[in-house]
């Protein structure tokens, strides 16, 4: 997980950018395995558990339900069955992705183990993790006086989750999402534009999918113009930390810089009752 661009890429004569036509199928490549890997393991799970849940209730009827009596029994999913569903479907993709497709090399992690012995790169990434939650503090603030709805789509979840599990949902949220959504947001999907010689085309694709899969237009139940705004709130968090990824040359930059926006959100979540997105 830990890595630095190549020491090619460092010198001081640039290298040429590779021909996007060969560079975008990739990274949509990418973005495709990503989506079929982890709706394809939350779906998965979804059925295993309505599965299970169909079973316990003929047991406990003495006998198979009607389809519609049974989908009224089933009910949701539990808090905690949802969270650990999204962990392993979206955490396991990133995982796969990035040994499969961008895995580092020694060289890249013996350098990105050099710059995490740099103060400076632990001051970019305090400053990336604050710069990101005043980022969205404002830009929350600013769209709801303009009327828009910017709950974001899991907040319920996160509310419900830690009412009922506040260690593990803290640790959800605050430690593992944020390593796993690095290692493939910036990681797999920044770090094949930047490494091919496109990183502000890879900072804006990137920063793109990483707020279309927090707010996807259509499912999040919001109206257009909330769902747009929101877009752009979690673009420019994504924005600010491929920029960190890459000032610093290490993925534990914006980790660090994720890891800190998450933990003063979820703060100001349980003091306040609501949060920046």
């Amino acid at each position: 997980m830990s890595e630095v661009r190549p020491l090619s890429d460092a010198v001081e004569a640039k290298p040429a950018a590779l021909p996007l036509r060969s560079v975008l199928p990739a990274f949509a490549l990418d973005v495709v395995l990503a989506i079929t890997l982890s709706f394809s393991t939350l779906m998965l799970g979804l059925v295993g558990w309505a599965a299970w849940q169909g079973i316990r209730i003929a047991q406990q009827q003495g006998g198979a339900p009607d389809a519609q009596a049974l989908q009224a029994q089933l009910g949701t999913p539990p808090v905690l069955f949802l969270i650990v569903t999204t962990l392993v479907s979206t955490g396991g993709t990133a995982l796969v992705l990035y040994v499969w497709r961008r895995r580092a090399t020694p060289v890249e992690r013996r350098e990105s183990h050099d710059r995490l012995r740099l103060p400076g790169t632990w001051g970019w990434a305090l400053g990336a993790g604050l710069a990101t939650f005043v980022f969205s503090t404002v830009m929350s603030a600013s769209g709801r006086a303009l009327g828009l709805d910017l709950e974001p789509s899991n907040l319920e979840l996160i509310r419900d989750g830690f009412a009922r599990f506040p260690v593990f949902l803290a640790l959800f949220a605050v430690v593992l999402a944020p390593l796993y959504e690095e290692l493939l947001f910036r990681r797999v999907l920044f770090g094949r534009l930047w490494q091919a010689g496109w990183p502000v085309l890879g900072l804006v694709l990137s920063s793109l999918v990483f707020a279309l899969v927090h707010e996807l237009p259509g499912l999040n139940g919001k109206p257009l113009g909330s769902t747009v705004f929101l877009i752009l709130v979690y673009a420019g968090m994504g924005a600010i930390f491929a920029w960190v990824y890459r000032r610093t040359g290490t993925l534990w930059a914006p980790i660090a810089a994720h890891i800190l926006n998450n933990a003063i959100a979820l703060a100001v979540l349980q003091v306040y009752g609501g949060a920046p997105v």
